[in-house]
């Protein structure tokens, strides 16, 4: 068998930290014999692929955010279409970012070209109707949690459950103890991990909100430190805005410091999303945030059909993690549900335990990395490819 090319495409951060891993598993299970290219962010191109373009082109989410950018997008389609027709690649494997990633394999659709994606659009929770629409131009779908193959196989789209990737992300190997020694924090005050997203459509919604919130917690609670961790997405953006603040606050970046702060940190305040898994298997007590612009929440509350936004929340159908979703995120309410988890030993603890429970059933301790699930799925969809 020959030395097989694998096009890849993310369109946002979470999407390339998956397909890192997917890309090392690979070459683990190939002894380096595979080759890549495509279209990803720092940890892909870490792994060896050198991207057609600047990924943070695509980072962009909701319909008043993307609209400035739509000739950009339609160019940047076309264009990646192309590329892997050039490339002739073994297979194309899209990684979330749907909006970009669905509308290049469509492209891409009869010309010889195994399509797989990874991450499913979450159809349990808005819009059930995409499971059949995907099914007409996907080949294989990989996904992250195991409630979901039904949706897709029922419309005849090759489904496999890899698990969730945020299992593997090495959290267990940071220690809080020496993040609070690099960065000067005292081992007995209190720490606030601030997340407030990943996207400057995100960030900027929320700073302002957090801005008041953690001025008021500092009132509060003098001797609070705050550290927040960031992207290269975002990074300048986070740090311009908050240095109008007048409040110190650590700013990190990369995975090694990111961890460092959840597993150091009391209590966590974070945009909604991957990293609320990621706060869950640190076992940091955390409260889930989200405000987007009124256009979208008004399409967003109109097709949205599940009650939670964290997954934690949704795995236990009610609320173990609070969310302060649009209206609901305030100062106010920030403060409030940051100063029970501070204030309050035994919530602390009720939230571990029932985090705990969450993350068994996202396969947290059964042995095989999600990755190399993936990887597994892949080679062998090749295999059959060949044969």
């Amino acid at each position: 068998m020959k030395t097989p090319l694998i096009y890849l495409i993310a369109g946002e951060p979470s999407g390339d930290l998956l397909g890192a891993r997917l890309m090392k598993a690979l070459k683990a299970k190939t002894n380096g014999q595979v080759r890549f290219c495509g279209i990803g962010g720092p940890h892909m191109c870490e792994e060896g692929l050198e991207s057609l373009f600047d990924m943070s082109e695509l980072t962009v989410m909701g319909l008043a955010e993307v609209l400035p950018h739509i000739p950009k997008i339609l160019r940047r389609i076309k264009q990646t279409a192309q590329d892997v027709e050039s490339q002739k690649p073994d297979c194309l494997i899209t990684i979330d970012a749907p909006g970009f990633t669905f509308r290049v394999a469509k492209k891409l659709k009869g010309k010889n070209i195994p399509l797989i994606h990874y991450v499913a659009p979450t159809v349990w929770a808005w819009k059930p109707g995409r499971a059949k629409k995907i099914a007409q131009f996907l080949d294989h779908l990989m996904v992250i949690l195991p409630f979901e193959p039904p949706y897709f196989e029922k419309e005849g789209l090759k489904t496999t459950f890899v698990g969730h990737s945020v299992i593997e992300s090495g959290i267990d190997d940071i220690s809080a103890a020496a993040f609070k020694e690099r960065h000067g924090i005292p081992a007995d005050v209190p720490l606030l991990c601030m997340l407030p997203g990943s996207r400057q459509t995100e960030t900027s919604q929320l700073l302002p909100i957090f801005k008041d919130a953690v001025t008021s917690l500092k009132a509060k609670y003098p001797n609070l430190r705050i550290v927040l961790p960031t992207v290269s997405t975002v990074s300048q953006y986070v740090k311009e805005m908050t240095m109008e603040w007048g409040i110190p606050i650590l700013i990190v970046e990369g995975d090694d410091e990111k961890f460092g702060a959840f597993k150091a940190a009391d209590v966590a305040l974070a945009a909604s999303g991957t990293v609320s898994l990621e706060l869950a298997l640190a076992k940091t007590p955390s409260v889930i945030t989200y405000r987007m612009k009124k256009m979208t929440h008004f399409l967003a509350k109109r097709l949205v059909k599940v009650k939670y936004a964290s997954i934690v929340n949704l795995l236990h159908d009610r609320y173990v993690i609070p969310e302060l979703i649009q209206d609901d995120c305030t100062p106010e309410n920030i403060v409030t549900e940051v100063s029970k988890i501070l204030d309050d030993a035994k919530h602390r603890h009720t939230q571990d335990a029932e985090i705990e429970t969450a993350m068994k059933k996202l396969g947290l301790g059964d042995g095989q990395k999600p990755s190399e699930r993936a990887a597994d799925c892949v080679l062998s969809l090749l295999q059959k490819d060949v044969s």
